[in-house]
């Protein structure tokens, strides 16, 4: 009884259900929030590729967020898939005249490409993304990809993940995530980390830059292709962590053993024909007792363990 935890998913609708307000919704449930959505397009989706859009108009973008604000109010939000420059321009000015009634935090999961391969944000929209939403955010999650797109450089290296995501911050991101599934760099020496060698040097590293200093946070690599809709699950497990109070170092670290943990369990799902869903019924993992700002952990399933 009493107060509820609410977070908002403003974001594209998924038809297959891995990812999208629908994979969001599913998240922030079974981590116990109560989930709210403004739908910013529909697609005709499923396993194999995006297959149709019809995105929603500015306008009835914005009458969604107002009825969601002003009578059931907000503890976390984030946005994924918003398509055009003209609804990022809508959230952004909704939100900017609506902080008296919305409790930050806002989080930004940059969804620019689909798993297939689908663009789902036009050109125009990058620059009012940058401009207009990344200085409003307290954290944003894109992977190596979109990471690249946002700072007009190729993200290949540690080099160049620790240089795009601290100009992401001098853009006005409060805490910038570089997810590492796209990236398969040699982590053996590159930080001096000393990992278990159940790793095999194989692992995902998602690089955490918040002011001035860089934590990561390392899972080992599943041999999957139920991947889909991976960072939309990841972001609302953030964004729901972060609508109850978790701090955010340790709201990251327990969203990434979360996915890593959904990954495994849905690693031999016969859903689709094409890259299908992870499995967000996955029990919530323990949350760490401490995060060092600074620091490199080691998920390998059941425990964390600080490898720097």
């Amino acid at each position: 009884m009493g107060h509820v935890f609410r977070a908002l998913t403003i974001a594209g609708s998924d038809s297959g259900g891995g990812a999208g307000i629908q994979a969001d919704l599913k998240t922030m449930h079974q981590f116990g929030v109560y989930g709210m959505s403004v739908v910013t397009a529909l697609t005709a989706q499923n396993t194999t590729g995006v297959h149709g859009v019809m995105e929603a108009s500015p306008e009835f973008v914005a009458a969604q967020l107002q009825a969601v604000i002003h009578d059931l109010g907000v503890d976390a939000m984030k946005t994924g898939m918003l398509a055009n420059e003209a609804i990022i321009a809508t959230v952004a000015d909704v939100l900017s005249t609506a902080t008296a009634t919305v409790a930050r935090p806002l989080v930004i999961d940059p969804v620019m490409v689909a798993k297939g391969g689908t663009k789902l944000m036009d050109d125009s929209a990058i620059a009012t993304l940058r401009e207009r939403l990344l200085p409003m955010a307290a954290l944003i999650t894109p992977n190596a990809p979109e990471t690249g797109v946002l700072v007009g450089a190729s993200v290949s290296s540690w080099d160049s993940v620790h240089l795009a995501a601290a100009r992401l911050a001098q853009w006005g991101a409060g805490v910038v995530v570089v997810k590492g599934g796209h990236l398969d760099l040699d982590v053996a020496h590159a930080e001096g980390w000393r990992l278990p060698a159940a790793a095999h040097q194989r692992v995902a590293v998602d690089t955490v830059y918040a002011q001035g200093t860089f934590t990561h946070f390392l899972t080992p690599r599943v041999n999957s292709v139920n991947t889909h809709g991976t960072g939309c699950t990841f972001s609302a497990a953030v964004t729901a962590l972060l609508a109850s109070g978790t701090p955010v170092l340790a709201a990251l670290a327990q969203a990434k053993a979360f996915i890593y943990d959904a990954i495994v369990g849905a690693k031999d799902w016969d859903v689709g024909h094409g890259h299908g869903p992870t499995d967000h019924s996955t029990p919530i993992p323990v949350a760490m007792s401490e995060v060092t700002p600074g620091a490199s952990y080691y998920y390998d399933g059941r425990n964390w363990t600080r490898v720097d």
